[in-house]
């Protein structure tokens, strides 16, 4: 990782290799189809497109140079994951999270990320470890910086290796499936005071876990990280009155840079 920040094309970028993974894994779309899904998507992701916009699919259309049915078929897609909402004779729009929304997503994928841990702990190899430990230093580089967009994309890598470890695809299923909900919530909670701190000594006690085989230490943290993070979010709500951050989303945290 370099000495800099994460910049808006490479988070950009980034959101959209999520988005096409999860699409491409569970959608059998033609190919404009996707290529449309993902690269909205990431705009929302990313907050270019802003929560509650109007997605004209005329406008839509005109920028892919398509009609508007791969941009309807596009924004179906884009529903079933909940980054847009399609209301009954209305334009489709940017999904809005609601606190009550945020706290189901953080509590179900809490449970699912237990009891994942629980069972890479017990399956983890010394490759494995190896694996995890490369991200741990990319992420601790991040900390170091204060790069939170960063973090929080590397975080994305290291928990899409960790459930895999787990070997349960039912689990893993259900977890992708709530993973683009959550990516704007996850750079939210990252940037509040001492979060991406906690959050990196949380990875690192939790690699360690897994080298030990620590079932229940590895479910134990997982479950205090997600609760922690919820938390966050939670009080940064109730102080501000939104889910959105000033300056969103390429946001750095004060801290010395070694």
């Amino acid at each position: 990782m370099s000495d800099r920040l994460m910049n808006r094309a490479e988070s950009l970028a980034q959101a959209q290799s999520v988005i096409r993974g999860i699409v491409a894994s569970r959608h059998d779309r033609p190919s404009l189809v996707a290529q449309i899904a993902c690269e909205i998507g990431a705009e929302i992701v990313e907050a270019v497109i802003p929560p509650g916009h109007d997605l004209n699919t005329v406008e839509l259309a005109r920028r892919y140079q398509t009609s508007r049915t791969p941009v309807r078929e596009a924004l179906i897609l884009l529903e079933n994951e909940g980054l847009v909402d399609i209301p009954p004779r209305r334009r489709p729009r940017a999904h809005v999270h609601t606190l009550t929304e945020v706290s189901e997503v953080y509590r179900t994928r809490t449970v699912l990320f237990e009891l994942m841990a629980i069972d890479a702990a017990k399956r983890a190899t010394d490759a494995d470890i190896a694996m995890l430990r490369d991200i741990l230093n990319k992420m601790q580089r991040a900390t170091d910086l204060g790069d939170v967009t960063a973090f929080s994309w590397l975080s994305v890598e290291f928990h899409d290796n960790d459930t895999r470890l787990s070997g349960n695809a039912t689990a893993k299923r259900i977890h992708d499936s709530l993973l683009l909900r959550s990516l704007s919530l996850r750079r939210l909670s990252l940037s509040q005071p001492q979060r991406m701190k906690k959050s990196m000594e949380d990875h690192i006690q939790l690699v360690r876990a897994y080298e030990n085989h620590d079932s229940n230490l590895a479910g134990a943290i997982l479950r205090g990280n997600h609760s922690a993070a919820l938390a966050s979010v939670e009080a940064y709500f109730h102080r501000t009155g939104t889910l959105s951050l000033p300056g969103w989303p390429f946001l750095a945290v004060e801290t010395a840079v070694s």
